[in-house]
């Protein structure tokens, strides 16, 4: 009963840690190095509590997150993405199990492009002619919080007879 509570209760702070990784980026266009430590230093926590097995669950964690970050990392030496933006998603990756990820990256990228059509019509309107930056955080988190809410939080109800 403990774990379950603990259990839920990282996967709220990892929703408050979203939330909190979207406004600074909104607001600054910087996703804070302390706060992409915690949600990956916060994750074996999350396995212990939710009774991951270090075969093949674990594994499959870090194999995801490893190929995540190879990925995001080329995008961030191409300079088509934030340093924070990939330790945020690399981060999310311990998080969300594998299958659930692609869903994360699928809403992920459907709010980027509406967040960055948004951004270039305010660009547009402003008059201004410097380069769009589109704090993708935001976009981020929501593909996380849309996660959060469809797979975990349902099951949480489940768990406490709600369901």
């Amino acid at each position: 009963m403990l774990g379950e509570y603990l259990h839920y209760g990282l996967l709220v702070g990892l929703a408050i840690a979203l939330l909190f990784a979207a406004f600074t980026d909104l607001r600054r266009r910087q996703i804070d190095n302390w706060l992409n430590a915690g949600i990956a230093l916060a994750a074996p926590l999350f396995w212990w509590a939710g009774g991951l097995s270090l075969w093949p669950g674990v594994a499959m964690q870090l194999g995801v997150a490893l190929a995540a970050f190879s990925v995001l990392a080329g995008l961030f030496a191409l300079k088509m993405m934030g340093g924070g933006d990939v330790k945020l998603l690399t981060g999310l990756a311990l998080w969300i199990e594998p299958s659930w990820f692609l869903k994360l990256l699928i809403v992920m990228a459907l709010a980027g492009g509406i967040l960055t059509i948004l951004v270039g019509a305010w660009h547009v309107m402003r008059r201004q002619r410097d380069r769009i930056a589109v704090p993708y955080g935001v976009a981020i988190a929501a593909g996380g919080l849309w996660v959060l809410g469809t797979q975990y939080i349902p099951r949480a109800g489940e768990a406490a007879g709600l369901g």
